[in-house]
């Protein structure tokens, strides 16, 4: 499997979710600076990592959606190379367009650096074919602009369509998104956007692996 990573200024888990990717398919990907305006002809995946890319400036995500990396990786996205987006990564694919809804400031107004308990909604994708449906796990957030927000057709659609990957439990929703939702797919899963930051549950030594399934699922689906 061949993957690459959009490095924009101010990306901080650019390298954590490369490690991330390199365990799982023995390889390291290529690393994509933002002012780049192409990306190699076969790649198999795209990951837009967490950070606070361009100072998250204007809103997060907003500047970075126009770089000129994006427009290939939107040219890319919309033929079906499958793309992650991780926290700043979900936020800049929302900005783009290539997945519905916002994400605006935490309920609380205040940063959330924790480990939050999450539901896997949506087991039959590329990203989660390693979890089993409604399987409780633990991962990371580290974010002050995570409240998912879509009007209420959106909503509707996207839990209808089976769009909602992750939600967090009950009770845990650190951020206060609605319906308690943690990450979405695009219309045909090959997109999937997420707050939580599962390059950092991705080996014991982190204190938890509840975030490989998402790199071994990518591996499995992809090689």
């Amino acid at each position: 499997m061949k993957a690459a990573v959009i490095v924009f200024p101010a990306s901080n888990c650019d390298r954590d979710v490369a490690m991330a990717l390199e365990r799982a398919t023995g390889k390291a990907p290529l690393m994509a600076w933002h002012g780049e305006a192409n990306l190699p002809d076969q790649l198999d995946l795209i990951v837009l990592p967490g950070g606070f890319s361009y100072g998250d400036y204007l809103r997060c995500g907003a500047m970075a959606a126009h770089s000129p990396i994006m427009r290939e990786v939107i040219a890319r996205a919309k033929k079906g190379t499958p793309v992650l987006g991780i926290c700043n990564g979900f936020q800049i694919l929302c900005e783009t367009g290539l997945l519905p809804g916002v994400l605006m400031r935490n309920a609380s107004l205040k940063f959330v650096s924790r480990s939050v308990a999450m539901t896997v909604e949506a087991a039959n994708t590329m990203f989660t074919a390693r979890y089993t449906p409604g399987q409780t796990i633990r991962i990371p957030v580290a974010h002050g602009d995570g409240n998912y927000f879509a009007d209420k057709a959106t909503l509707d659609r996207l839990e209808g369509e089976g769009q909602v990957a992750f939600r967090y439990a009950q009770g845990d929703n650190p951020n206060g998104a609605a319906r308690n939702i943690a990450g979405i797919f695009n219309e045909r899963r090959t997109i999937m956007g997420m707050m939580p930051h599962p390059e950092r549950v991705s080996e014991p030594l982190h204190g938890g692996t509840d975030g490989k399934a998402i790199f071994d699922s990518l591996v499995g689906a992809l090689s």
